[in-house]
């Protein structure tokens, strides 16, 4: 008898890539499939998938998530938060090899998972495995010029989750679903404390993946996480500094 739920079963159901796939992945597919074989088997077998989703593994999840590339600026440093599986990090650590990313998850068998998958796909100049809560690490971590996120939580929890940990005039690229545009509306009071001047919802991926995928960008201003949060983080630079110069 099938148990639903099974690793192996699960696996088995995982279909070949899709055309589409060669087109977003290039060079980089067959580490796409080993990716995507991992998710199948090893990613069903901890939890960190449900089995139903394999069949649906590509269009769904892996190329859903690597056409975010397409907003993402060249040559900066992104934050995935609440990285899960490693979505969207690894499909977009694979696409955009100029990008330096950081997957911060705080489950320690979802970071040994993301380092698995990490050392296997020799991802290990590029990606960095984080395990912490963005609200534990954003006082001590280095700010980055994009945050992402997908399915973590609603947008103006994720905001004061992730906007601190941009940059002076950086952004968030959060992958929604068909409530976005509601979703991005009744959050922009809560955006706009964070110190977030711009918002918009883009779709991207088109010709590759049906539907589009939906992304909600908030861009801000100098003051990141809001005037009181940079206040907060400047006190705790110069609080390191001080601690610095009597310990040398």
């Amino acid at each position: 008898m099938r148990r639903d739920g099974d690793p192996q079963d699960a696996a088995a159901e995982l279909p070949e890539p899709p055309a589409a796939a060669r087109e977003v992945f290039g060079d980089r597919l067959p580490d796409a499939i080993r990716y995507a074989g991992l998710l199948a088997d090893v990613g069903v077998g901890r939890g960190l998938i449900g089995p139903r989703e394999v069949p649906r593994l590509w269009e769904r999840h892996l190329l859903n998530c690597a056409v975010l590339s397409e907003v993402v600026p060249e040559q900066v440093t992104v934050c995935d938060v609440g990285s899960g599986a490693g979505l969207p990090g690894i499909p977009l650590a694979l696409v955009r090899p100029d990008l330096r990313i950081t997957l911060l998850e705080p489950l320690l068998r979802r970071t040994n998972f993301l380092n698995e998958v990490v050392e296997l796909l020799g991802l290990e100049e590029q990606v960095t495995v984080v395990r912490g809560r963005a609200e534990e690490v954003m006082n001590t971590f280095v700010p980055v010029h994009v945050v992402t996120a997908r399915a973590v939580a609603p947008l103006d929890r994720l905001a004061g989750w992730g906007i601190p940990l941009l940059r002076p005039y950086g952004e968030m690229l959060a992958l929604k679903g068909d409530t976005a545009e509601q979703e991005l509306k009744g959050a922009r009071a809560a955006l706009a404390k964070l110190g977030v001047v711009r918002s918009s919802v883009l779709h991207v991926g088109a010709g590759l993946v049906h539907p589009l995928s939906t992304v909600v960008r908030a861009e801000v201003g100098e003051s990141p996480g809001g005037v009181r949060f940079a206040a907060k983080r400047a006190k705790a630079a110069r609080r390191g500094a001080r601690s610095g110069r009597r310990s040398s």
